[in-house]
């Protein structure tokens, strides 16, 4: 009699075990697709960006606890603790603390005081390259999340309509190469931080070649592409600011 309460007694508590099932892995990257989608519309970049954000990537590495979260300018990194099968707490060292779900295929970061509720999706292209870590700013860089929008908002082939190679076609790969603008071979959009300070809140680009290069306004509208000589203004003791001055190139998307 007594062997067969222990029996039962045993079967209850690991049922109860079993009842509860174990923490989903979301293990790798996932990026705010619909701040690219909404930039993809072809209209103001930045404008897009703080509609859908302000967080870009998430990169989660659940065997070691760690969640790391980025914008446009900054990097945390948090503990990752289970709170369910699909729902996660993410604490931050002497900040705010976020509450990711999974809701499909979509990883849910929570409203919170300071931050809307945003989505997450794996990236389609996983494989980016090697990404380079070597400096302060590239741990702020999201990666995945950058070639994916660069992707979006200036892929396919433009033609220049105006400016030096008229005529010509250009493409902008998401890795940041660019090809047939005369002396230009490649590019970095700005996605916020001081560059948009330094522009006033106008979009801007870095278009360089080799070592050298240079900040510019641009302005997107649908099929159209307008890149402006970037004019500082500021004394030399201040940050730079940039106004549009002369415009260099006019594109067109094919």
């Amino acid at each position: 009699m007594r062997k067969a309460l222990v029996l039962s007694l045993l079967s209850i508590v690991l049922g109860g075990c079993a009842s509860e099932p174990a923490p989903r892995d979301i293990s790798g990257i996932w990026i705010n697709q619909a701040a690219i989608d909404e930039a993809a519309k072809g209209g103001g970049l930045l404008d897009a960006l703080s509609s859908s954000g302000p967080t870009l990537e998430w990169s989660i590495d659940a065997k070691n606890a760690k969640a790391t979260w980025r914008s446009s300018f900054e990097r945390d990194e948090g503990t990752l603790v289970p709170d369910g099968s699909a729902s996660w707490k993410v604490n931050f060292y002497g900040g705010e603390n976020t509450d990711l779900k999974l809701e499909g295929s979509e990883l849910i970061q929570a409203a919170t005081e300071s931050f809307p509720r945003q989505a997450f999706v794996r990236p389609a292209q996983s494989d980016v390259g090697e990404v380079s870590r070597g400096t302060n700013a590239d741990l702020f860089k999201s990666v995945h999340f950058e070639q994916a929008l660069k992707s979006a908002y200036l892929g396919g082939e433009w033609r220049v309509l105006s400016g030096a190679g008229q005529g010509a076609k250009v493409t902008f790969s998401p890795k940041g190469q660019v090809s047939g603008l005369p002396g230009i071979n490649g590019y970095e959009l700005c996605l916020g931080g001081d560059c948009a300070t330094m522009s006033g809140g106008l979009d801007s680009l870095w278009l360089q070649q080799g070592e050298m290069g240079a900040a510019h306004i641009f302005v997107r509208k649908g099929r159209t592409l307008e890149i402006f000589e970037a004019v500082d203004v500021s004394a030399p003791d201040e940050m730079p600011q940039f106004y549009p001055g002369k415009r260099e190139w006019a594109l067109e998307k094919l």
